[in-house]
């Protein structure tokens, strides 16, 4: 007589399904890790795409992050928070990846009937903040960065303008 057992189905959060839905890169597997790790929480600024690739044993992660429609009102300075903490989260996730690329874009209105893909393709979306954070960067060095916009840190003056409330 066999022992009897229940079968339960698994069903995925909505952290796993960010995270398969969202992750791209030559190494989908990281990009799925560190989505399950970051996609666990509801950021003001919304994370949208993860990659991972590895090349000569060089691994490197990239994060889009929408720069419209904040969950919540957001400063610049909570915006940094924002990418030091995901930092954090990130290189916990993936302890092989030597940087992080971050980008945050804005979409671009595209007229019916353009062409968005192939090689004629318009684009739709334009980078509107950039920055590299390397894994022996400190926190520290890393908001100073972005405050003083210097050492590779790009911020679309406009934007950053429009996007967020006033410091108090």
């Amino acid at each position: 007589m066999a022992a009897g057992s229940i079968a339960r189905a698994y069903a995925p959060s909505v952290a796993d399904l960010d995270a398969t839905a969202r992750a791209v890169g030559n190494r989908r597997d990281i990009a799925e890790s560190i989505g399950r790790a970051i996609f666990r929480t509801q950021w003001p600024a919304e994370v949208n795409q993860v990659s991972a690739n590895e090349l000569d044993r060089h691994l490197i992660v990239g994060v889009r992050i929408w720069g419209v429609k904040f969950h919540h009102p957001l400063t610049r300075a909570d915006f940094v928070d924002e990418i030091i903490a995901l930092t954090g989260n990130i290189f916990a996730a993936a302890p092989d990846a030597e940087e992080i690329d971050f980008w945050a874009a804005v979409p671009i209105g595209v007229p019916k009937g353009e062409i968005v893909n192939g090689d004629l393709a318009r684009p739709t979306s334009r980078t509107v903040f950039s920055v590299t954070v390397l894994r022996s960067e400190s926190t520290q060095s890393l908001r100073e960065r972005a405050a003083n916009e210097s050492d590779g840190v790009f911020w679309d003056a406009q934007w950053a303008h429009d996007a967020f409330r006033p410091e108090t």
